[in-house]
């Protein structure tokens, strides 16, 4: 790491450069897709292929009830309309039987996020947008070699959106995103709107933006890639050991559907008692949160949509149900048994096993 971010200071290769370039082409490598355009942010990088696809005023885009607001935010700021639908409640990912029902004549876009880690139903997903002619735009911020029967995450949709924010499971040591698609037309157009509408220095055939993968992320980014499957594997080796110790606890674990490579990006629990396991966590000294406290649709800046709790029942009921506990991959077995002693303390039911 400290040798990439030196050769960028020594060449000065701030801004674009083989730095970005090459990294470029080793995540699309490790897609297998095609093209791989770096970005400032993940949100960035939504915003400029729905824009790329001319979604604007007047058009509806579907996005799950439960993620970060950056999903339905850069649906928004393309001037079209977030139509949201429930979650699974075993997976947290977009409920497909919810998807048929939200189209409309002005729909033109399916955004299904694979939450925490987790693929949403991408064959299910893809098979209703051929249906209907929709475009399908995959949010794998949190997803960086999750997979479905072995096919990653990024690889189903007309094209992909990565977040590297520093906690993913795939991080820079700041912001930066990349957008990844098999369309040559499509990646020809978002690095030209990524770039001040530049297709060729000067000539400036759109107005942009400027939204560009700095050298010094880029350096980092292609250091850690070749690390990120065995992270993942790390963290699906805590992932397992939470599962084991937390038998027996009055809790939901997460589910993974026996196709599906879960990449734990987070560890999200279910419970009752949430606020005071909470609490209980963080007396204890050990860091937990809550991804998300509050469900899309019931946020303040889309309440003139009048959604009730019953159009999203289980988004609704994560809001005082779901807690993360800690994930990296550098747990260690003390760590781990730490965080379950002091689950099996707060709840006062044993260990199983």
């Amino acid at each position: 790491m400290d040798a990439a971010i030196a050769a960028v200071i020594r060449d000065s290769a701030y801004i674009g450069g083989d730095v970005v370039s090459d990294f470029e082409a080793a995540f699309a490598r490790y897609l297998g897709l095609e093209h791989v355009v770096s970005c400032a942010n993940g949100t960035d990088s939504m915003e400029i292929i729905l824009k790329a696809w001319d979604i604007g005023p007047g058009d509806e885009v579907i996005v799950p009830a439960h993620s970060w607001i950056s999903t339905s935010e850069a649906v928004g700021n393309v001037g079209a309309t977030p139509v949201f639908v429930d979650v699974e409640p075993l997976h947290f990912t977009l409920d497909v039987g919810g998807i048929e029902r939200a189209i409309t004549p002005r729909t033109r876009a399916i955004i299904p996020v694979h939450l925490y880690g987790h693929p949403a139903d991408m064959p299910a997903i893809m098979a209703i947008a051929g249906h209907h002619g929709l475009k399908v735009l995959e949010d794998c911020a949190q997803a960086h070699g999750a997979a479905i029967a072995g096919r990653l995450a990024g690889t189903f949709g007309h094209a992909a959106s990565f977040s590297f924010y520093p906690g993913k499971n795939l991080g820079a040591y700041g912001d930066a995103g990349c957008m990844a698609t098999d369309d040559a037309d499509l990646a020809l157009r978002i690095r030209r709107i990524a770039n001040h509408g530049q297709q060729g220095k000067h000539n400036h055939l759109t107005e942009g933006r400027n939204s560009r993968l700095d050298g010094l992320q880029a350096a980092i980014l292609s250091a850690k890639l070749p690390h990120l499957d065995a992270w993942n594997r790390a963290r699906n080796e805590v992932a397992a050991a939470y599962a084991e110790g937390l038998r027996g606890q009055p809790v939901d674990m997460p589910g993974v559907r026996p196709d599906c490579r879960h990449v734990f990006h987070l560890y999200v629990i279910r419970t009752d008692r949430r606020d005071g396991l909470l609490q209980h966590l963080r007396q204890a000294g050990v860091e937990a949160a809550v991804h998300y406290p509050t469900a899309l649709p019931f946020l303040p800046c889309y309440r003139t949509l009048g959604h009730s709790p019953a159009d999203f029942p289980t988004a609704f009921a994560n809001q005082s149900s779901i807690l993360s506990l800690p994930i990296f991959p550098e747990m260690t077995d003390e760590m781990i048994a730490r965080v379950l002693d002091v689950v099996h303390d707060f709840h006062h039911v044993p260990i199983s096993g």
